[in-house]
């Protein structure tokens, strides 16, 4: 998967095909969120609530690009990549393929959000660190 360092493997389960017989829109960002997790625990360990001292992510913005079908049991590969860092927020893209065939496409931006305070906070410097670090490789 060109351009993608991390990329996991998933397996399409019944709960995510929808009445038509296929892979639900909704789903699909659930997709990207597991492979979003995964991404975190690889990076750090990270966690969506946890990328610093008081400091979780909180997400602002997806954007989903359906491609081709997906169905039951199909055999998918899920890739992540960093594709903007701000202070705040940082932008994920997200690539998902059956046998080497693009389904869906797309990206998520996650600003680092103090729950304790109930707003958005900068980035921790660990954190940001390790994202600028992966986009480099």
């Amino acid at each position: 998967m060109d351009g993608f360092q991390f990329v996991i493997p998933y397996s399409v389960h019944v709960a995510d095909v929808n009445y038509g017989g296929h892979v639900a829109n909704s789903a699909v960002l659930n997709f990207f969120q597991d492979a979003r997790i995964r991404f975190l625990a690889e990076l750090g360990p990270f966690a969506e609530m946890k990328i610093g001292e008081d400091c979780g992510t909180i997400q602002s913005e997806a954007h989903v690009y359906y491609r081709a079908e997906m169905f039951l049991h199909d055999e998918l590969k899920i890739g992540v990549r960093v594709s903007e860092i701000k202070r705040s927020s940082f932008s994920l893209a997200y690539r998902i393929e059956r046998d080497g065939q693009l389904t869906a496409e797309g990206t998520t931006t996650l600003a680092g959000f103090s729950y304790s305070r109930g707003k958005i906070v900068r980035l921790p410097e660990p954190f940001r660190a390790a994202l600028v670090d992966f986009q480099k490789e």
